[in-house]
């Protein structure tokens, strides 16, 4: 199939999927107003959540992971690439995927395998890149990092109707993420760290060796 009449059967999806959500989209629909025949769409789709999981990949573009040299820039960059271009498009998309999302389980693997591990890919290699440099610590959990985003832009969709804007996002970064991915890591060891008088127990049972209990 050449790469027009796909890109064609991608739009019309994307379509299809603003209008009547994913639960409602059906292959045959897509065939009909792609004028194209389903052998055509399986020939080059398996199914419905594999087509329409491409389209979405297709107007959010290739996820590329910045290389300003600073994580901050860097965080703006994955900001200003993720938040929503389309407008009320892109929240119908969205609004369009939720309600399947949490019932259709095949739909939820395509979609985590092709859509949201390669945009976290892009935070776990920033974050990557600054432990290397020495911005940040090893020590943080980067994959719970990387998915603050895409929380705060879930929470900000069903709040307000309306996907988060790229000065939203750039906040996001400044005020929790960056802080965040920053600041000393709490026991980084997961708790080895040194003991101190303050953290030591009051029980007398567990008081250190060689020292005496009232």
């Amino acid at each position: 199939m050449d790469g027009t009449r796909d890109s064609v059967l991608r739009q019309v999806a994307l379509e299809l999927l603003a209008e009547v959500g994913y639960d409602r989209l059906t292959i045959d629909a897509v065939a009909a107003r792609a004028r194209a025949g389903k052998p055509t769409i399986y020939r080059r789709w398996p199914g419905k959540a594999e087509l329409v999981v491409d389209a979405l990949n297709s107007l959010k573009g290739a996820s590329t992971v910045p290389a300003t040299g600073s994580l901050r820039e860097d965080l703006y960059a994955v900001a200003a690439s993720l938040t929503d271009k389309e407008g009320r498009f892109g929240t119908r998309l969205t609004v369009g995927m939720l309600n399947a999302l949490t019932r259709d389980a095949e739909l939820r693997e395509v979609f985590e395998e092709k859509f949201v591990l390669p945009r976290l890919g892009v935070f776990r290699a920033v974050f990557d890149r600054a432990v290397a440099r020495g911005e940040m610590s090893s020590a943080h959990d980067l994959d719970l990092l990387a998915r603050l985003l895409p929380a705060f832009a879930l929470q900000q969709l069903v709040v307000t109707g309306e996907m988060p804007t790229p000065a939203f996002a750039r906040t996001i970064m400044d005020q929790i993420l960056y802080p965040l991915a920053t600041a000393p890591a709490a026991n980084g060891d997961r708790g080895s760290g040194p003991t101190t008088a303050s953290s030591r127990t009051a029980d007398p049972e567990k008081a250190p060796a060689g020292e005496d209990t009232p």
